[in-house]
């Protein structure tokens, strides 16, 4: 009986209420202060991925620069042979001229 008038008792009551919502408080506040750390960390992690990214279209482009030096110099060779005619003589069409040392 006697634990059950200090449940009952009215001093019990009045306390209870106010402790419970400040224990409440004090849990929402440290998960508010989770999520915000949480939020950083993940906005962080996307920087970086947004900057790897960046990164990569920058390579991207140097390759295709690259590329389309690479394809011009094939297609001007192929111009010049099929267009104007040109090729490379026979070491028999070759004539080396050498000036007269002084």
């Amino acid at each position: 009986m006697a634990i059950r008038s200090v449940l009952h008792s009215p001093a019990l009551k009045t306390w209870v209420l106010p402790i419970l919502l400040v224990l409440l408080i004090v849990g929402s506040a440290l998960a508010v202060v989770q999520q915000v750390f949480m939020y950083r960390q993940e906005f962080r992690d996307l920087q970086e991925v947004r900057k790897a990214r960046e990164n990569l279209d920058v390579e991207w482009s140097r390759l295709l620069i690259e590329q389309q030096t690479f394809g011009a110099t094939a297609q001007i060779g192929s111009r010049a042979v099929m267009t104007l005619r040109m090729y490379s003589p026979p070491p028999s069409q070759t004539v080396v001229l050498t000036t007269p040392t002084l």
